[in-house]
């Protein structure tokens, strides 16, 4: 048997920043996973996510996410590598829509600078991009994008040099509650004072007995060869009425699009269909073809990654309703990864001081009345 301060079950994006941060805060720490991180099988890849501060999902996040480029700053030169890119975002949606409408506010609130656009604006200033001349547009200057697999790769190396252990491939058979946790595992048993779940699509089962109402989805991203327009342009992202489309610049000559919308659910996060289901390639490319005329038709990659869908898709940060030494994180619904330092910071707060400063008490399970 192994025993250890702090047990971090799920070594991607957020459970890959707790561990830094406890071990930072001095507890001996374990990082557990299935698979060998930063991979493939979950949330945290795809090369690229977005960042940005005016939420217009709620107000209450952009407090969080000005911590979180704080942390990932540090993380930048802690590691030496350069993981955030200033690219701006555009948002583009009816002016009654969710997106444009919820960016002001959450500037106005907090006072973001951002910079609106009529759909004639956009196409003189990006001509790369279209936008229907009935919708609006935001610039977030200060927005970009994160490369996904550097930062969960930063965070396992500064985590092993504030002396955390990581356990990889080795998966939980089962955990008994208590103080100590005893997790049984395939390398054998471990004890802990505290245990931190970030296991993303396997929150469900790890967490049963809170009856969250996880909804695991399949998701679909596409990566295509790119012309040279598409290196000035912003990340951005429209909101129109079949759907929600997203993407970045071009990067090494290739553009990432996806469908934020939609998706498929499934049972079972080890076993579900990972090639190019043509549904989501007809939807990806019919964005494409109207909106980035200038794409060519050239497909270059393709990858599925999964969403873990709280019922409300807020995410769900919490202490375990009957267990007081299990914290958690679950159910970030596909928009979670820039958070992902912050997340990390309060997870770990959680778990070894019994609370948090960071303003995290909306996200608590109890607004779904269990």
């Amino acid at each position: 048997m192994a025993n250890y301060d702090v047990v971090v079950l799920g070594t991607g994006g957020v459970g890959s920043a707790a561990l830094m941060q406890a071990a930072s805060a001095g507890a001996r720490t374990i990082g557990i996973d299935r698979f060998i991180a930063p991979h493939n099988r979950g949330s945290s890849h795809g090369q690229t996510r977005i960042i940005r501060q005016a939420y217009f999902e709620d107000p209450r996040y952009t407090p969080l996410l000005l911590e979180s480029y704080k942390l990932w700053s540090e993380l930048e030169s802690h590691s030496g590598k350069q993981l955030f890119f200033e690219s701006g975002l555009l948002q583009v949606g009816p002016e009654n829509g969710q997106v444009v409408p919820g960016v002001l506010q959450a500037a106005k609130e907090h006072g973001l600078s951002v910079e609106q656009y009529l759909a004639i604006e956009v196409e003189a200033k990006w001509p790369a991009l279209r936008v229907p001349k009935q919708l609006t547009a935001v610039l977030e200057p200060r927005a970009g994008y994160l490369l996904v697999e550097e930062c969960v790769a930063s965070y396992l190396e500064a985590a092993k040099q504030a002396g955390a252990t990581i356990a990889a491939p080795c998966e939980v058979l089962d955990w008994e509650p208590g103080t100590p946790i005893h997790l049984h595992t395939t390398q054998g048993t471990i004890i802990a004072e505290k245990l931190i779940i970030t296991a993303g699509a396997w929150a469900e089962s790890l967490l049963g007995d809170l009856n969250l109402q996880l909804e695991v989805r399949r998701k679909s991203v596409f990566w295509y060869a790119a012309r040279q327009p598409y290196a000035k342009v912003p990340c951005y992202l429209y909101e129109l009425p079949h759907g929600v489309f997203y993407g970045f610049p071009e990067i090494e000559g290739r553009l990432k699009v996806a469908e934020h919308s939609g998706g498929q659910t499934i049972p079972d996060p080890l076993q579900y269909n990972r090639e190019i289901d043509p549904y989501d390639a007809e939807r990806v490319q019919n964005f494409i073809q109207t909106h980035l005329p200038e794409v060519t038709n050239g497909l270059a990659e393709h990858q599925t990654c999964l969403y873990t869908m709280s019922p409300d898709e807020n995410f769900i940060v919490d202490r375990h309703a009957s267990e007081p030494n299990v914290v958690f994180a679950a159910g970030l619904s596909g928009h979670g990864f820039k958070f992902v330092p912050v997340l990390g910071k309060a997870l770990a707060d959680m778990a070894l001081a019994g609370g948090t400063e960071l303003a995290v008490e909306f996200l608590g399970a109890g607004r779904f009345g269990g």
